[in-house]
């Protein structure tokens, strides 16, 4: 365990964030949940970007699209949900718990 601890900080730091990942597989995009509302409620991506929701506000949301077989599960305060987006179209997409609050992702 004693090696173990340091090789797998190592490893850690070797992951690519930020501007090394998007050149890696694609360009990241974040989507914040505050206000009972995704913000922003509409985003263009490309086809291999991330798109990151973080849930801002203080109570738990989701990101749900029933039809793209997506769900990120309940996202507490402070909590994010990443997707990546792979096939070219519209994805809508709402909070499970609150469902007036919906969104759309366009994979271009």
């Amino acid at each position: 365990m004693g090696r173990l601890l340091p090789a797998l900080v190592a490893a850690l730091l070797l992951l690519p964030t930020g501007a090394a990942w998007a050149q890696a597989g694609g360009k990241a995009h974040a989507v914040r949940i505050e206000g009972m509302k995704f913000v922003p409620e509409r985003i263009e991506v490309a086809a291999g970007d991330t798109i990151v929701w973080t849930n801002q506000d203080f109570l738990a949301h989701s990101v749900t699209a029933a039809a793209a077989q997506v769900e990120s599960g309940d996202l507490a305060q402070g909590k994010s949900f990443k997707f990546v987006a792979r096939q070219k179209g519209e994805m809508k997409y709402l909070c499970r718990l609150h469902p007036v609050m919906q969104g759309v992702v366009v994979v271009k």
